[in-house]
């Protein structure tokens, strides 16, 4: 094809994309969506994008495996084995922020393309050295603090252009379907490379990741995203980030909704990091339990996501999301006090599925009420939470040291529900959303 048909084509499918301010204002069909739980898929770029993070979480999950397994292998140290997921979420902390900047600076598009690139690249070179025989333990090391940089970077700007893709009104619909392919990934992933570590081996996982960043690529590169309006390349990055954390200092629901955003991360989600302890000693099941415990979580995350996408409409959000939070740290303690393997699974399905509620409508209130020139830095603030989870985990493990894993749990949980009635009575803008 040549030059000029290549430019006539792009403007083609420019032409005949949803206008961005348009989207935003639901503007593009009927008032209220019809078509089901998986209704956004009907739309070419969602479409796209949906499958590229199927192609990437499930990437993900085979390298958490793999890594974690490599890491163990090599070492025997539970402490380096920590050390390595702290790793992984510690460019969160750095550069999250300064994606979410890029993500409003530079041709998103771009973007996307060029951190996938680099986690393929990264891959590539990770599989040549297994196969190679030459692995060392800071080779795994640095590789997940290179894919942690790449996804610092790609995740702002991933999440900010799903508003740009479907029409307002199935927002909250795009927005659950991405957390489904996640969390289906996270119940098949896992799975999948357990079974290839056990009679392949890990070179052979590493491959099977670089062919999975090899299709990400293959999703993203047709897409189209509508361009955002220029804006001023004389302002300094440093000066774009100012501008978006006092845009979100400024705006009380927004700044209240980050603060949230700390709580599960902080206080709920660590006790995942807790459950081998729940199945060994508590529950009295070993490994096997524990792989049970987790498909619970990814199913309930599943149910929940689900359930979510197949509402047309719902109304008053913020009361949906800090119900859920609530659920959330109740589930908590009850799972702290069972003492039985079915009973555990069921709660912990039930905590899968409070968790991705709140998710759910968490990103969409926030997505319907950012300005789009700003949505890349507020995403970007907003993926901070995320990088707290080491710390989350690290508090989880000092009370558990201190008492029990039980009574850690339940600790927990109670703070949860504290937080959740604190947010509910102290700020009303948050409980009309």
């Amino acid at each position: 094809m040549s030059e000029g048909a290549a430019r006539d084509r792009t403007a083609l499918a420019v032409a005949e994309a949803p206008d961005t301010e348009e989207i935003l204002r639901g503007e593009t069909g009927a008032p209220e969506s019809k078509g089901g739980t998986f209704r956004s898929l009907k739309y070419r770029d969602y479409r796209l994008l949906w499958f590229s993070t199927l192609f990437a979480s499930s990437a993900q999950w085979i390298q958490q495996v793999t890594i974690g397994w490599l890491i163990y292998e090599m070492t025997g140290s539970a402490f380096l084995l920590g050390a390595v997921n702290g790793f992984r979420a510690l460019p969160l902390l750095f550069l999250a922020p300064i994606g979410g900047v890029l993500a409003d600076r530079v041709e998103r598009k771009m973007l996307m393309q060029a951190t996938q690139y680099m986690l393929l690249v990264a891959s590539v070179a990770m599989t040549a050295i297994i196969f190679a025989g030459w692995i060392e333990v800071w080779h795994l090391f640095a590789f997940t603090f290179i894919t942690g940089i790449g996804w610092a970077l790609n995740n702002p700007v991933r999440q900010s252009v799903v508003p740009n893709l479907v029409p307002k009104y199935d927002l909250m619909n795009a927005l659950a379907l991405q957390s489904a392919g996640f969390n289906i990934t996270r119940i098949l992933g896992p799975t999948l490379g357990g079974y290839m570590l056990a009679h392949l081996g890990a070179g052979e996982n590493f491959a099977l990741q670089t062919f999975f960043y090899v299709g990400v690529i293959a999703m993203v590169v047709p897409v189209v995203i509508p361009r955002l309006p220029q804006r001023n390349q004389s302002v300094s990055v440093r000066q774009n980030l100012r501008d978006g954390i006092s845009y979100v200092w400024r705006t009380k629901q927004l700044r209240v909704q980050l603060a949230l955003a700390f709580v599960p991360t902080i206080l709920a989600f660590p006790y995942m990091a807790l459950m081998p302890i729940f199945a060994r000693d508590v529950l009295g099941y070993g490994s096997e339990g524990l792989g049970l415990m987790g498909t619970a979580v990814g199913i309930g995350a599943v149910i929940g996501t689900l359930t979510m996408a197949s509402l047309n409409n719902v109304q008053h959000k913020g009361k949906v999301m800090l119900s859920a939070v609530f659920l959330l740290g109740i589930s908590l303690i009850a799972f702290s006090q069972s003492k039985s393997m079915e009973l555990s699974l069921v709660i912990l399905a039930f905590t899968g599925a409070s968790q991705m509620v709140y998710l759910t409508t968490n990103q969409t209130i926030l997505q319907l009420s950012i300005p789009d020139h700003l949505r890349g830095r507020v995403m970007g603030i907003y993926m901070l939470s995320q990088g707290m989870m080491p710390l989350g985990g690290l508090l989880g493990g000092a009370l558990a040291d201190a008492t029990s894993a039980p009574t850690a749990v339940l600790i927990m949980g109670a703070m949860v529900c504290a937080m959740a009635v604190f947010f509910f009575l102290r700020s009303a803008d948050l409980r009309e959303a």
